[in-house]
């Protein structure tokens, strides 16, 4: 079946790094662009990152875009969001999901990142 398995979340201090793994299984990787998602505390759904299925087009929201970098390893289907310069408004359960239909059709179950000093 499909899995996307999120790790690499964590304490971090502000202005410090963070690199996040989605690990996937159970359909072809390499024909799906993916997504990173995130929820701060309280809050709603927040679209951070995406890309596309060879990882040459990337996007990112204005609020991370300078400070993340996403990337896919085709080979060990596992798309990356490395988070520098941190901030403590970066403090949220991170997502990966699968793009389908305009949509996310799979996600995982999340990694918290949290930004504290």
């Amino acid at each position: 079946q499909v899995q996307l398995v999120e790790s690499g979340g964590g304490l971090v201090q502000p202005g410090g790094s963070l690199r996040l793994s989605c690990a996937t299984s159970g359909f072809t990787f390499n024909n799906y662009w993916i997504n990173w998602v995130r929820q701060a505390p309280g809050k709603g759904l927040e679209w951070v990152s995406r890309i596309n299925i060879d990882g040459v087009n990337t996007y990112y929201s204005d609020s991370v875009k300078g400070r993340f970098t996403i990337s896919r390893d085709n080979a060990k289907k596992t798309v990356y969001l490395q988070m520098n310069s941190v901030k403590s408004e970066d403090t949220a359960v991170y997502y990966c999901a699968r793009v389908y239909m305009g949509g996310m059709d799979y996600w995982g179950k999340g990694t918290l990142v949290t930004v504290s000093s």
